[in-house]
């Protein structure tokens, strides 16, 4: 991979769906691993270099009225009980909380983008190009690397603070996958593109 060059001016890191719920899950199947602290050490870089931070969060209404019965993800979430807002299932996890004046996007899909605010942010703010990190790779980072792709952002996926419950489903994506819509790199590469 080229040297990663980045705008703070004109990027933002993308922190998604690192809530409880979905922590505990890929920390069962022995796929956490240093996600925590690569996702801490990304926003405080991203932070010192004046890029913008924004939280996606998946949240759902008591009862799950928005689980679509042709939806089988969406009902899974409801007979489960997933997700739902107030609960400490919901709460974005403790290592990687956001600031009081953070925008935190709230979304009722898997994409970040479908039926949400998130691009209105981006635009308000001059965004063109996302660095995104996540859990899961197959979930949330997928289908937001797919849609934005379509809405011609820059891409950069962080390989080591994305996971996934399937380590092999998230190496395919990572390896053979996200590089033909966006730059697949480490923390690393991001601290070095930031000079941090």
């Amino acid at each position: 991979m080229a040297e990663l060059s980045l705008d703070p001016s004109k990027t933002a890191l993308l922190v998604m769906d690192v809530q409880n719920d979905q922590v505990g899950r890929v920390r069962e199947a022995g796929q956490l691993g240093n996600l925590l602290e690569n996702v801490r050490r990304a926003i405080d870089a991203a932070r010192r270099a004046g890029m913008p931070v924004i939280y996606v969060v998946a949240r759902f209404r008591k009862g799950h009225p928005e689980a679509h019965p042709r939806n089988p993800f969406q009902m899974w979430n409801k007979q489960m009980n997933r997700l739902v807002e107030g609960t400490p299932e919901a709460e974005i996890h403790e290592a990687v909380a956001p600031l009081p004046d953070d925008i935190v996007v709230t979304k009722r899909r898997v994409n970040a983008f479908f039926n949400t605010d998130l691009s209105t942010v981006l635009g308000a703010k001059g965004v063109d190009t996302l660095v995104l990190t996540g859990i899961a790779t197959s979930g949330v980072v997928l289908s937001t690397v797919r849609y934005a792709a379509d809405a011609d952002y820059g891409l950069v996926v962080l390989e080591d603070c994305c996971a996934d419950q399937d380590a092999e489903v998230h190496s395919v994506l990572m390896r053979k996958v996200f590089p033909r819509q966006a730059t697949v790199a480490t923390l690393q590469d991001f601290l070095a593109a930031l000079g941090a």
